[in-house]
C-alpha cells in the first residue's frame, strides 16, 4: 500500500494530476464559502410575517347584527327611526358626531363600514372584556336590556 502511495506522489505525471485535482477542490471550497457568505442573510436579519388583525369585538358584532337586523345592512325601523346593521338611532348619531367632529347623516348608516365605526367607538369606550355591558349599553337602558343581552348571548 505504501509503495502505491509513494509511486503516485513521486511520479511526475501522477503528481501533477493530483496537484490539479487538489487545486480544484480547494478553489471550489473557497468559492462556495464566499458564495454562502455573500448570499446568506446576516445574523442581524429579521423576518416579517403578516398576521391576521386582532378583532376583539368580531363575535359581538356578529351577534348584535343577528339580533338587531339578521345581518341586514339596509334595515330600517320606523318605530325608532333606527337605521342600518346596528340599528343606530338619530340621538346616537348626533352624540357620535358631536364627540368626534364627524358629519355623518342617517343615510350614511346604511353603509356597513360607517355603522361599524360608530359601534366600535362606543364599544372601545367600555373595552373588549365586557361584552354584556357593551350590548346592554348599545341597546339602551331599563329592563329590556336584560332580555336583549340574553338574545345576543345566544349568538356569541
Amino acid at each position: 500500500m505504501q509503495l502505491i502511495f509513494t509511486a503516485l506522489f513521486t511520479h511526475p505525471y501522477y503528481y501533477s494530476v493530483m496537484k490539479r485535482i487538489l487545486k480544484k477542490i480547494v478553489s471550489t471550497c473557497f468559492f462556495l464559502t464566499l458564495a454562502f457568505k455573500v448570499f446568506a442573510p446576516a445574523g442581524e436579519s429579521f423576518i416579517l410575517v403578516r398576521t391576521a388583525p386582532v378583532e376583539p369585538f368580531r363575535s359581538l358584532i356578529q351577534a348584535i347584527g343577528m339580533v338587531e337586523t339578521q345581518y341586514d345592512t339596509m334595515a330600517y325601523n320606523p318605530l325608532e327611526d333606527a337605521v342600518g346593521y346596528f340599528q343606530i338611532r338619530p340621538i346616537r348619531l348626533e352624540d357620535y358626531n358631536s364627540r368626534t367632529g364627524s358629519t355623518y347623516s342617517m343615510t350614511d348608516l346604511f353603509n356597513y363600514n360607517i355603522s361599524e365605526k360608530i359601534f366600535l367607538y362606543y364599544a372601545n369606550e367600555i373595552g373588549p372584556n365586557n361584552f354584556e355591558r357593551i350590548a346592554k349599553t348599545w341597546n339602551g337602558s331599563g329592563k329590556s336590556t336584560i332580555q336583549y343581552w340574553e338574545q345576543v348571548k345566544r349568538f356569541l
